[in-house]
């Protein structure tokens, strides 16, 4: 009886943590115990500061900020903020800072609140 126990408990947690991990796309992950990292693929030198997709590999950004001397990670960190409804010491670059490819760290904030934040902005824009 009790290899027929452990047989049928492991399932039922792995089937429920499985959904739980396939809510949010591979592009946002939570590092604990409070900040989110977003994988971003910045576009500086746009007319208007938008998100033009939020997909599995990355989070596209226009920038409406220059690629030279850190202008663009300014528009960048100050955009985020704005989306995300955080304030500015929240946001920081993790990574890429002289590259397209960033990784955008968010503090204090649940995974969650970030999702829904970047998907309102991506339905409406």
């Amino acid at each position: 009886m009790a290899p027929k126990k452990r047989g049928k408990a492991p399932p039922p947690a792995a089937s429920s943590a499985t959904p739980n991990a396939d809510k949010f796309p591979p592009s946002l992950r939570l590092v604990p115990p409070s900040t989110v990292s977003i994988s971003v693929h910045a576009k500086p030198g746009s007319k208007i500061a938008t998100i033009t997709d939020f997909g599995d590999e990355s989070v596209g950004v226009q920038i409406d900020a220059p690629a030279r001397d850190g202008e663009a990670n300014a528009a960048l960190i100050e955009y985020m903020a704005s989306v995300l409804g955080v304030k500015r010491r929240q946001v920081s670059i993790g990574s890429g800072s002289k590259s397209r490819e960033k990784i955008v760290l968010v503090e204090e904030v649940s995974m969650r609140s970030v999702f829904d934040a970047l998907n309102k902005v991506c339905n409406y824009g």
